[in-house]
């Protein structure tokens, strides 16, 4: 939907939200009839409490009011309705796309969404360097494999009475970024961080290892931490109030890759030269241009752009923690990439929780941390509706399903034969068959894995999927105001594509139409009297006359200042036009009435008016009041769209009933 239809709907729903009804009805008898369907009070009032937002008591005018809006507004869902506008591919769509979105909140636990949002807004204060000795695992590791890698990591934890945690992670971890690399055709000579993974923060590393490293204390190792990667072993090695967003801008000068002592111990010297004239009083702009390496952040002062803590090398965000006011400076720092003196531009602390909330959220529920709403909620569906398991008939699949399905050419055909009921939640039954549609429609070409598992882990997926569309599939039965609120949108969307056929379209398309309106209308849209008349400004007064005579010789505007303007001066400006009173002081000040008024001074400019009629009040043409005129023929379709709705559909409207409302 563009965004001009999402405004208008938004109003109509605005109309037509449904909400528990305030008002101290007790009856919820049958109010009228429209079209012969019955609508009870309880309806009206509803909508009357939603719209009635100063909370004011009911009166008589307000009621009669909304109940002319809320007929009118039944009348025309029931002709789209007719019209058959509600069984269109394109309403059905708009309003499938409605309801997965309004459906988004029942399938969270807000409580647990809730905890995890303050959870990183409290972490997001505090930033972590961690290390870590990484012990990978298969993709599908079965029961002894898991075994085997944490034994392997507990091994590893335990030689840490003796030897250094750097030490181990050359030894064992399987993360290559931690050995030293030596240099090849596709790489120089890369010297390994011995499991340091610098500073990081909330959302940076996936949430396993989050967790234990923000609740690993300084200077320990946590236990065995499994993530979907493998086992790791996490020391904690810093942990700083966070620097959020920073700017900052460097000077820069590399080490080459195949630098020799020599050539390092020079280039060492020239940064502490440039640092002991930047403490000398030069200016940090100007060392930047002279001698930063880094080009492209030179021509810019040396500023690179904001970034967060896991945005840079550890060496480079240690010597930023230490820089406490803006525009002081680091001492020369060494980073893998060369000598840098770093300049504090601005720091962007973490904005108050309301404000972080509904950002912190939205990361929440993309992370994998959301996970575990999911859960808690397909525990709560299971519960509620209960779910029966014939894991026997699982076990047929093992024989059909092979391993032609990670090559996605696995047929659902091959499992023809399987006819045996599977699961059961609450009153539905879902067959073997069920199994293998889900199976063939999801399998995608991947590395080969043991058939078994494989399968175990579709079916888990299966069921998972199951419950939720079931509990999707009840919605409507089970929560009164999602029905209501479904209710809203149908009848909004239906409202708005037939008002748009009728009369906001219309109006626009059937240009004969509004002329013809115009026509009949066109002393409503009246002209106040208006001034036609040019305003003439000129930097030389000397020329005031000559302009003038020009003038009253019939020479037009713009070959009057083609004459006194050159290429290199504009001596003369004209401001042409209709004017009316209050568009304009000096034409406000002068005389209306033809002719020359006196020259005037304005900012050191001569001004005068050459008035050239003066226009009395008048119709406007239609081009002029389009916009209002197009507005007024909008109004006047509908009013008469409303009549004819009125005389199609019968509307009967109890009045004693009515009465009683108060």
């Amino acid at each position: 939907m563009d965004s001009m239809k999402s405004k208008i709907l938004l109003s109509v729903l605005v109309f037509i939200s449904f909400i528990t009804a305030t008002a101290q009805v007790k009856t919820d008898e049958v109010l009228m009839t429209i079209a012969g369907k019955q609508v009870r009070v309880s309806e009206f009032m509803n909508i009357y409490q939603k719209n009635n937002v100063k909370n004011e008591n009911i009166d008589k005018k307000s009621l009669n009011e909304y109940l002319d809006l809320f007929i009118n507004f039944k009348l025309k869902v029931k002709q789209a309705e007719e019209l058959g506008l509600d069984t269109m591919a394109s309403f059905r769509n708009e309003l499938n796309g409605y309801r997965e979105q309004l459906a988004k909140p029942y399938f969270t636990d807000e409580a647990i969404i809730d905890g995890l949002v303050r959870e990183a807004f409290e972490r997001q204060s505090t930033d972590l360097r961690a290390s870590h000795i990484f012990f990978r695992l298969n993709t599908d590791p079965t029961p002894d494999d898991t075994l085997a890698v944490y034994k392997k990591a507990m091994f590893v934890r335990d030689k840490l009475i003796n030897q250094s945690f750097e030490n181990l992670a050359i030894e064992f971890s399987e993360d290559p970024s931690a050995k030293d690399r030596e240099a090849n055709q596709l790489h120089p000579f890369l010297k390994g961080n011995r499991g340091d993974l610098g500073f990081f923060s909330v959302f940076d590393m996936v949430y396993p290892f989050e967790n234990a490293a923000y609740n690993t204390e300084v200077g320990k190792v946590s236990l065995p931490v499994h993530t979907e990667y493998g086992f790791h072993l996490i020391k904690v090695t810093a942990k700083r109030p966070a620097i959020g967003k920073v700017t900052v801008a460097h000077i820069f000068m590399s080490i080459p890759k195949n630098a020799t002592a020599a050539d390092s111990a020079r280039i060492r010297l020239r940064i502490d030269s440039v640092y002991n004239r930047l403490t000398t009083g030069s200016s940090f702009e100007d060392l930047v241009k002279q001698y930063s390496d880094d080009k492209g952040s030179a021509a810019k002062g040396g500023v690179l752009p904001a970034f967060g803590v896991n945005r840079m090398v550890p060496e480079f965000i240690e010597a930023i923690y230490l820089l406490n006011n803006i525009g002081d400076y680091t001492k020369p720092i060494l980073t893998p990439y060369g000598w840098h003196i770093v300049k504090l531009i601005e720091k962007k602390s973490n904005k108050p929780f309301d404000e972080e909330k509904a950002e912190l959220k939205q990361k929440v529920m993309k992370d994998n941390r959301g996970e575990k709403s999911r859960q808690v909620v397909l525990a709560r569906i299971r519960t509620e509706y209960g779910v029966t398991e014939n894991k026997e008939a699982l076990k047929d699949f093992y024989q059909v399903v092979t391993d032609s399905i990670f090559f996605a050419k696995w047929k659902d055909a091959e499992a023809k034969d399987l006819i045996k009921m599977l699961f059961t939640i609450g009153n539905k039954s879902f067959f073997q068959k069920d199994f293998a549609v889900y199976l063939a429609s999801t399998q995608r070409k991947q590395d080969k894995l043991n058939i078994v598992k494989y399968v175990d882990k579709k079916y888990t997926e299966f069921l998972d999927e199951s419950l939720l569309k079931y509990e999707n599939s009840r919605l409507e039965q089970k929560y009164p105001e999602f029905k209501a609120l479904m209710a809203e949108y149908r009848d909004g969307i239906l409202l708005f594509d037939l008002t748009d056929q009728k009369v906001w379209s219309k109006a626009v398309k059937d240009t004969l139409g509004l002329k013809v309106f115009y026509t009949k209308n066109r002393f409503n849209y009246m002209n106040d009297t208006l001034l036609d008349a040019s305003i003439y400004t000129l930097k030389d007064s000397s020329m005031a006359q000559k302009v003038k005579d020009s003038i009253k010789s019939g020479l037009s505007d713009t070959d009057l200042q083609k004459e006194v303007n050159t290429d290199s001066l504009k001596i003369l400006t004209i401001e042409s036009g209709k004017f009316s009173k209050k568009d304009n002081k000096l034409i406000d000040s002068i005389p209306w009435k033809p002719g020359f008024s006196d020259n005037l001074l304005s900012n050191g400019s001569t001004v005068f008016v050459f008035v050239r009629k003066v226009i009395l009040p008048g119709p406007k043409e239609l081009n002029e009041a389009r916009g209002l005129i197009t507005a007024d023929y909008q109004n006047y379709l509908e009013k008469n769209w409303i009549t004819a709705l009125k005389a199609k559909y019968p509307v009967v409207v109890r009045k004693d009933v009515f009465a009683k409302i108060k």
